[in-house]
C-alpha cells in the first residue's frame, strides 16, 4: 500500500547540500559511495520499515559530477484507518473487499494488512555553465504495489560576491499513478458496500524553489529557501474512512452484525503549499559544528506547521564524533478534518479523519555517533526516538467517545547505520 510521506525531490536536496558539507569528490575521479540502512518501528505492532539506501557520486572533472541513488523500502504492520474506537467489537472489510477483520472493544481500529515494497531510483547530473553558473538536471522513478511516481527536476545556481553568495532556482515536476487494492473507492460511500469506481487515478505535482546561500565568514553560512508547490488530481487516501456515530450514545452505527457504518474519506482535488526554510551552520574554533534550522509551511487546506531542528557535532579524538539531535514539529488541523460524523447531520463534500491531517505535535530526540577513518572511509550509527501526539479528548466528543482515546500517541524508534567509502 502507498505510504504517504514527504518526498525529497532531487532539486531540493541538491540546493540543501550546496556549501553545507556534501561529501568531497574523489581526487582520482573515482566513485564516492554512501550506503545506509534504516530501521523504523512504531510501538504497539504498528508500522515497521526497513530501508536500505545506496548512492554513488562520480567526479567527472572540471567540477562536473554524476550521482545516482537506489532506495528499497519494506513496510509491514498495522495502519490507523480513521475509524473511532467503540466499547463493542467492530468488524471491517479488507481493502480488497475479500475478507474481514475484527477490532476489540476500546481499541483504535487498525488495518493489519499494511504491507508494501517500494523501489526508487534517481540520477542527477551537475555541470558548470561558466565560472559563476552551474546547473543540475535529474529524474526519479519510484514504484510501490499500488503507486508509481516519475519526476524530473532542474536546478540553476548562480554565484556572485566572489562566490560568497549563491542564488538557486529550481523546478520539479512529478506525475503519479495511484492504483489502490480493490480499486479507487467512491468518496463518501459506505465501506461495507465496497462501491469502487475506476481502478486507478492520477495526480500531478509541480514544485518551485528559490534560494539564497550566504557565506558569512570562513566558518559560518546561512541559507534561505522559499518553496511553492501545486498538487492536482487524486489527493484522497483510498484506505482511510470516517465513522458515523449515534447522536446520543456516540457508538458507531451498526449496519449488520458487528459491521459499523464507515464512509470513505474525500479530500480536495488540489492543494497549494508555500514554505519558508532557513538554516544556519557554524564551525567553531575547536572544529565542532552547530546547525539550526526553521521551516514554516502553510497551505490552502488550512494547515500551518512549524519545524525547529538543532544538531551539534562534537569532534572527538582519533576521528570520532558524536552529534545530538533535537527536532520539534507543530501542525494545525485541515479545515475538513473531523474525528467522526454524527448520524443525521449533513455529510460535508470534503472530510477526513486521518490523524496525519489533524492538529499535532511531534518531537524527535536522538544522537549520531561515528568516525572518519581516513580520507576514503567513514561510518556512523544514528539512534532516535519519535513521539507524535494530538488531542485525544476533543471537546466535541460525547457519550462513549468521551471515554475513548481519539488521538493515541504514536511512538517510534529509528536506527540507521551508514558506511561511506571511495571506490
Amino acid at each position: 500500500m502507498q505510504l504517504t510521506k514527504k518526498k525529497v525531490a532531487g532539486l531540493l536536496s541538491a540546493a540543501t547540500c550546496t556549501l553545507l558539507g556534501s561529501p568531497a569528490q574523489s581526487a582520482d575521479n573515482g566513485w564516492d559511495i554512501d550506503s545506509a540502512i534504516l530501521f523504523y518501528a512504531e510501538d504497539n505492532d504498528r508500522i515497521e520499515v526497513v530501508e536500505p539506501v545506496i548512492s554513488a557520486t562520480k567526479d567527472l572533472g572540471d567540477d562536473e559530477s554524476l550521482s545516482m541513488k537506489l532506495v528499497l523500502d519494506s513496510l509491514t504492520g498495522a495502519s490507523a484507518t480513521g475509524a473511532v474506537p467503540s466499547t463493542m467489537v467492530q468488524t471491517f472489510t479488507r481493502p480488497s473487499g475479500r475478507g474481514t477483520y475484527n477490532v476489540a472493544p476500546n481499541e483504535t481500529p487498525l488495518d493489519d494488512t499494511f504491507k508494501d515494497t517500494r523501489v526508487a531510483f534517481s540520477m542527477n547530473w551537475e555541470k558548470p555553465v561558466d565560472r559563476n553558473n552551474r546547473r543540475n538536471l535529474g529524474f526519479n522513478v519510484s514504484n510501490e504495489y499500488d503507486f508509481t511516481s516519475i519526476s524530473v527536476n532542474a536546478l540553476w545556481q548562480h554565484d556572485t560576491n566572489q562566490k560568497n553568495t549563491t542564488y538557486s532556482y529550481g523546478i520539479n515536476i512529478e506525475l503519479d499513478d495511484i492504483d489502490p487494492v480493490g480499486g479507487v473507492p467512491e468518496p463518501l460511500t459506505v465501506t461495507l458496500a465496497q462501491d469502487k469506481g475506476d481502478s486507478s487515478d492520477t495526480k500531478n505535482i509541480v514544485d518551485l524553489l528559490f534560494g539564497v546561500t550566504q557565506v558569512i565568514d570562513k566558518s559560518s553560512l546561512f541559507q534561505v529557501n522559499l518553496s511553492l508547490s501545486e498538487s492536482d488530481g487524486y489527493l484522497t487516501d483510498p484506505y482511510k474512512f470516517v465513522s458515523v456515530v449515534d447522536s446520543v450514545t456516540g457508538q458507531p452505527i451498526y449496519l449488520t452484525g458487528q459491521f459499523t457504518q464507515q464512509l470513505f474519506e474525500n479530500r480536495p482535488d488540489s492543494r497549494s503549499r508555500q514554505s519558508l526554510y532557513g538554516e544556519y551552520k557554524k564551525m567553531l574554533s575547536n572544529k565542532d559544528i552547530f546547525t539550526a534550522s526553521y521551516r514554516f509551511m502553510t497551505d490552502d487546506w488550512g494547515i500551518d506547521s512549524n519545524t525547529f531542528d538543532f544538531t551539534y557535532r562534537f569532534r572527538l579524538k582519533e576521528g570520532y564524533f558524536i552529534e545530538p539531535h533535537l527536532r520539534w514539529y507543530q501542525q494545525s488541523e485541515a479545515d475538513f478534518y473531523r474525528y467522526f460524523l454524527v448520524d443525521g447531520e449533513p455529510v460535508p463534500t470534503e472530510i477526513t479523519a486521518d490523524y496525519r491531517l489533524g492538529e499535532m505535535d511531534a518531537t524527535t530526540v536522538g544522537v549520531k555517533f561515528g568516525k572518519q577513518i581516513d580520507d576514503r572511509h567513514r561510518w556512523s550509527v544514528r539512534l532516535e526516538q519519535y513521539v507524535q501526539s494530538g488531542d485525544s479528548s476533543p471537546s466535541e466528543a460525547f457519550g462513549q467517545l468521551a471515554q475513548q482515546d481519539l488521538y493515541p500517541d504514536v511512538e517510534a524508534t529509528m536506527v540507521q547505520f551508514n558506511y561511506s567509502f571511495q571506490w
